[in-house]
């Protein structure tokens, strides 16, 4: 039986309501900005519950954009988690920032216990990852960051739909991005990126900042870039954040049947704490198991698309020599990167192939 880490062939397979609404796009002639992507920017600001959204050309733009909102320039540093998508620090080195990494905590985010002690008179920004559609601890991280007149800024690419409390990610820092991209919960065909705040001045520099600086046709308010949302991917995921309900549940359902079938397997295998008041969207289904590597090659000749996020932390790539940190200066992050497997848990997953998953991986074990 073979269970796909790969849906989206499966995700879209009906395209014919796309593409009547890009024949509307193209009848409109609106290919910049435009109704559509102003009709995208009202649905999602009403989805999470923030005053303002801001669509972006990527999510690595919207976090570039987002770092700039609450003031990260050249010589700053910000505060944030090494087991990242490299996006994350790319967008810090994109403004002329450093990088100050923090451990991980059991749960595969930023420590917020290890924040305070990282903070210098330079940070500026404090940047943590709600990794793979797993909300961090952020009520935490909000008041750490409060008591030295820190911004947050959330790196919610990952996690649309995801909650604490009731509240959705993305909406407790002064600017947060998120993630369109064909793999996000959240997802268009190509690119795509959002930023969000309540900061009504934020909100007016990045309006501008992403469209050239341009107040209007003619008048050019201080220097900007094209970052612009395209009224393509806006049309798509307007279509998409009427399944994000549906989408989730299913996700959610499938992590639960994971983590039932899993809890056999203690010995060998840990999935992470789940909380209470935490909704996860399980953009990625992360667990910690022994063997790691020799499993993967057992899943993957079964026909089990399981892949590693990521084997080799971001502190000890070739692009962070000059950041001076040394193998073992982030133990936990380190550990976890020799132990964590991504396991298929998307909505396209049935129960079926859940218990195939589950009972290969209790053969690999002997269990």
């Amino acid at each position: 039986m073979q269970v796909k880490y790969a849906y989206l062939d499966q995700q879209f397979a009906e395209v014919d309501e796309y593409f009547a609404d890009l024949r509307r796009l193209v009848a409109s002639g609106e290919f910049t900005l435009g109704p559509f992507v102003e009709e995208f920017e009202r649905k999602f600001a009403n989805y999470l519950g923030v005053k303002h959204v801001i669509g972006t050309n990527t999510g690595t733009d919207a976090l570039i954009l987002a770092l700039k909102a609450v003031g990260v320039k050249a010589g700053d540093e910000v505060i944030t988690v090494p087991n990242t998508f490299v996006a994350t620090v790319g967008a810090i080195v994109a403004v002329g920032a450093r990088p100050v990494f923090v451990d991980c905590d059991d749960r595969y985010q930023i420590d917020a216990n290890r924040i305070e002690a990282a903070i210098t008179k330079r940070t500026r920004a404090i940047l943590p990852v709600h990794w793979g559609g797993c909300p961090a601890d952020i009520e935490r991280i909000v008041s750490v960051a409060r008591q030295h007149d820190i911004p947050v800024v959330e790196d919610a690419c990952p996690a649309v739909g995801a909650k604490v409390n009731g509240r959705s990610v993305g909406t407790f820092g002064k600017a947060s991005a998120f993630s369109m991209h064909p793999l996000k919960p959240l997802n268009v065909w190509g690119d795509g990126g959002i930023v969000v705040t309540n900061d009504d001045k934020a909100a007016a520099f990045l309006r501008l900042y992403r469209n050239h600086g341009l107040k209007d046709r003619d008048h050019v308010e201080f220097w900007g870039v094209n970052n612009r949302l395209q009224p393509v991917q806006a049309v798509v995921a307007l279509r998409q954040l009427d399944k994000m309900h549906e989408i989730i549940e299913t996700r959610v359902a499938n992590a639960q049947r994971l983590d039932a079938g899993l809890a056999s397997l203690r010995e060998f295998v840990q999935s992470p704490r789940r909380p209470a008041g935490y909704l996860e969207v399980y953009q990625l289904y992360i667990a910690s198991v022994a063997r790691r590597d020799e499993l993967l090659t057992h899943l993957n000749e079964r026909g089990i698309e399981a892949r590693v996020h990521y084997p080799i932390p971001l502190h000890l790539q070739r692009a962070a020599r000059d950041l001076g940190y040394r193998a073992g200066a982030f133990p936990v992050c380190e550990r976890q990167a020799r132990e964590i497997i991504t396991l298929p848990a998307h909505q396209h997953v049935t129960a079926e192939q859940i218990d195939f998953l589950v009972e290969t991986m209790r053969g690999f074990y002997n269990a």
